[in-house]
């Protein structure tokens, strides 16, 4: 579904990612992991066109995106969550939720499915996004980013700052979202244990470079925090 290569970004004249190749099948969940500060979110960027990338092909679903703007990429179907949540705290949760549809040209509804999943949201929909704990912000994000009902969903972090409890949900709605609609799921983390729980094959970066790969059945998880701690 999704096939990056040879990709290369920059920050003035410093090089961020060097020869990237990644690829996301269809119905799969991929995880990037790496520390704080090798290019995980520049990547995430780059493929939703928030970063120049003056070489290399980002293909999705077979058509080459990487110099489309960044609308175009989400009205393909690529949803991305950033990290830090990105919520709008003075607008209701109702009012987030709102501006998913704009992914899809404002078109469409919220769909019942969406509190289903996160049904503290249903509880909280006149609540100010300001309002809420971290990991509900969280669990806004993720439900916003799917009411326009993507192909592809990007999250950048989903983890961080989050109690265990609502990093348990937020994998059970990963999984669930998987394995009963097929959406494919390209996500960047650094919590070794949710990887392994959620994902179906791994990258590892370092220092803007693709370092390890392979099915996350087969991943040594010594081996991998090691390298993170590097």
């Amino acid at each position: 579904m999704l096939e990056v290569t040879n990709l290369e970004a920059y920050y003035g004249e410093s090089i961020i990612l060097n020869d990237i190749h990644l690829s996301v099948p269809k119905g799969k969940i991929v995880c990037l992991l790496g520390r704080n500060g090798v290019g995980k979110t520049t990547f995430l960027k780059s493929i939703m066109g928030l970063v120049k990338t003056p070489k290399g092909s980002i293909k999705f679903n077979g058509q080459e995106i990487v110099k489309k703007p960044t609308y175009f990429r989400a009205r393909q179907g690529i949803s991305y969550v950033p990290q830090g949540r990105d919520i709008f705290l003075q607008l209701s949760v109702h009012e987030n939720l709102l501006l998913g549809l704009e992914a899809s040209g404002g078109q469409g509804s919220i769909d019942e499915t969406i509190y289903e999943l996160f049904p503290v949201l249903k509880a909280m929909l006149k609540r100010k996004g300001g309002d809420l704990s971290g990991g509900q912000q969280q669990q806004l994000a993720i439900a916003r980013a799917l009411v326009s009902k993507p192909k592809l969903l990007i999250l950048d972090e989903p983890t961080e700052g989050i109690q265990p409890s609502i990093i348990q949900e937020i994998g059970r709605v990963i999984k669930h979202l998987n394995q009963e609609t097929n959406l494919t799921i390209l996500i960047v983390e650094q919590y070794l244990e949710f990887v392994v729980e959620v994902s179906d094959y791994y990258y590892v970066m370092e220092k803007g470079s693709i370092v390890a790969e392979g099915p996350t059945k087969d991943l040594n998880q010594a081996e991998i925090q090691k390298r993170m701690a590097i």
